[in-house]
Formats: C-alpha cells, structure tokens, sequence
C-alpha cells in the first residue's frame, strides 16, 4: 500500500516570501501547506471541524470523536487532511465498503476485503471556507484512490443541497440512500475509480 506521503501530487507546496530590496536574498520561508494521511493524534483537531460544520446544520456529527479514532486507527490510509502552518483546516475520512450500495451498518465498520470506499465526512474549518478548498481536497483525495489498487468506487451520501457540489467533483448520484440518521434523508453518490495501471502510467502512483 503506497504511503501518501511520497505520492508526487501529494507533494507539500512551499511558500516562499517576497525577495528583499537590498540583497535579493529570501528572507525566510513560510510554513508549507501540506496534504497527509491522518493520525489518531489528529482525532480532536478533526472533530472540533466537523462539530462546528455540522452540528449548526443538522443537529449531529456523521462521526463522534471515538468513530473518528476507530477509523483513523484501522485506515488511515483513506483519510487525508489539509494543514497550512501546521493547522488542520480540511480534512476527509473515510473506510472501505463491500456491498454495491450502502447500509447503515456502513456507517460504523470497515470491511478491510471491500472494494469500495465509504467517504464518511468532509468538512472545512469555518475561516476557510467559501474559497474552493472542498472541491481541491476531494480531487486529491480522488487522486489518492486512483494508486490504491483494491479501490474501485468511492460511495457517500449527502443531504440534497449538497448534491451539485459533489457532481461537479466527478460523482452520480445513485437515488435514495437506503441510510437514514434520524428524520435526515440522505441521496446516494458514487464516483468510479480508474484502473490502476493506467493511471500508475499517466500520473507517476
């Protein structure tokens, strides 16, 4: 399984300070924006995101803080967060999947023999938003799946506001969600991953 980390679209970008007057020499570097896999260590950065995303709209959380431990300790290979100067500002979580559409037992397991990815939450924390950071973290995260062989699909379900957003990151809807949380309905989205070989060609995984 390939460490996201030494992907080369996963790469941090360095942002580097204006040149001085006098000497022409770069004063100092800012602090890079990065893209990793995430850690347990990071659970509480990441709830305190989603909790504030989500609690304000919905009245809950797609995942507690000990569901956000439970995955970040059995897959961490299918979460990525976003930090810039060492801050969690974005982040995706997700597990694998093996049924063709999801279950509400999809919302608590990993089914480490599945071909699909479950994408349980993406959330960006409040100061960052309305300024494309969902859209560019899903197609890196997208980017991740395509060099992780035993991936095929990636599945989500959203509320109906949100089903644009998510067309135009590349997924289908797939109708009604047989998942429910509460009196919240939820639409089904699915995203076909491309073969891997093909894109080992093409993009360096």
């Amino acid at each position: 399984m390939p460490a996201l980390g030494a992907l080369p679209f996963l790469k941090p970008v360095h942002l580097r300070s204006p040149r001085s007057s006098s000497g022409g020499q770069r004063r100092h570097t800012l602090p890079a924006s990065e893209f990793r896999c995430l850690s347990p260590e990071d659970a509480t950065s990441v709830f305190e995101i989603e909790r504030e995303a989500f609690i304000s709209v919905s009245g809950d959380c797609p995942l507690h803080l000990d569901e956000i431990r439970h995955f970040l300790n059995l897959c961490p290979e299918l979460s990525l967060g976003w930090f810039e100067e060492g801050r969690l500002v974005a982040f995706i979580i997700g597990s694998l999947w093996d049924q063709d559409r999801l279950t509400q037992e999809a919302l608590t397991l990993h089914r480490p023999r599945g071909p699909a990815v479950h994408i349980h939450v993406l959330a960006v924390h409040r100061t960052f938003r309305q300024q494309g950071k969902g859209s560019i973290l899903m197609w890196r995260y997208l980017q991740h799946l395509r060099c992780l062989p035993f991936v095929r699909r990636a599945l989500l379900m959203c509320e109906d506001f949100l089903v644009p957003f998510y067309q135009k990151c590349g997924f289908e809807a797939l109708g009604p969600c047989g998942v429910s949380v509460g009196e919240l309905a939820f639409v089904e989205m699915q995203h076909r991953v491309r073969g891997h070989a093909l894109v080992r060609r093409n993009s360096g995984c």
